[in-house]
This record gives structure tokens, C-alpha cells and sequence, in this order.
């Protein structure tokens, strides 16, 4: 039997492992299905988005370990980490993924706050009087 293959997708603060295996379409999000955990369809998408461009939605078994960051990091931390177990199991997925632009790491983080500032570009509220 083929082993399972794991790979790490990150964005923002999130950080997720991500463990497939060859199945029926079954993903798991920390215990719960996908569905459940990401209940806005947008962020369904993005999660299914690296197996619907290899037309295997229904193929692999998915379990993944999410953490930090909110819901919109987690997904597409998700997406990362399955496009590149998907890379793992078969090299040949590579043009398709890349094609897709679900294997380049999205690397926008918060921009630090600055002094003299509220916050990293906005400034104090300003009164004449």
C-alpha cells in the first residue's frame, strides 16, 4: 500500500500539516468535516481548489492540522499544504498546480505599527480647535 504523504502550507499566521492519502474525498479540518469548520462557500473553494485543477476531488483522503492566523488564513494555509502533498504523491501534477498559482506561497503579512501613528499608516485624528 502507498505511503500517506504530509506537507506544511502556511499564510498569515496560520500554519497547517496536511496528511493525504489515496480515499473517496473525505477531508477533515481538526477533527471536523471541511464543510463544517470553513462554512462560507468561498473559503470551500479555496480548499478544494489544488484537487478540482487535478480533477481528483474525490480521489484522496485529507486529514489536516490547522493553527493560528483566523478562518481566511487557515484556508488558504490549507490549499497551500494540499497542492503540495498533491506534488509528493506525483510529479506530473506540477504544470497544472503551478498553472493554477496554487503552489507560490503568499507571503503578505501584517505591516508593523509605526510610532507616532495609530496604527501602521493611519495617523491620530487631527482637531484644528
Amino acid at each position: 500500500m502507498e505511503r500517506q504523504k504530509n506537507a506544511t502550507g502556511r499564510r498569515k499566521e496560520a500554519v497547517t500539516r496536511v496528511f493525504i492519502n489515496r480515499g473517496d474525498g473525505k477531508i477533515t479540518v481538526n477533527g471536523k468535516d471541511y464543510k463544517t469548520y470553513f462554512p462560507l462557500l468561498y473559503l470551500q473553494n479555496q480548499v478544494e481548489l489544488p484537487l478540482k485543477t487535478i480533477e481528483s476531488l474525490d480521489k484522496f483522503d485529507i486529514v489536516v492540522n490547522a493553527d493560528g492566523g483566523g478562518v481566511k488564513g487557515q484556508a488558504e494555509a490549507v490549499k497551500l499544504g494540499i497542492a503540495r502533498a498533491l506534488l509528493q504523491l506525483n510529479p506530473e501534477f506540477r504544470p497544472a498546480l503551478k498553472q493554477a498559482g496554487v503552489l507560490t506561497r503568499d507571503s503578505r503579512g501584517v505591516e508593523r505599527k509605526k510610532p507616532g501613528k495609530k496604527k501602521a499608516r493611519k495617523g491620530f485624528q487631527f482637531s484644528k480647535r
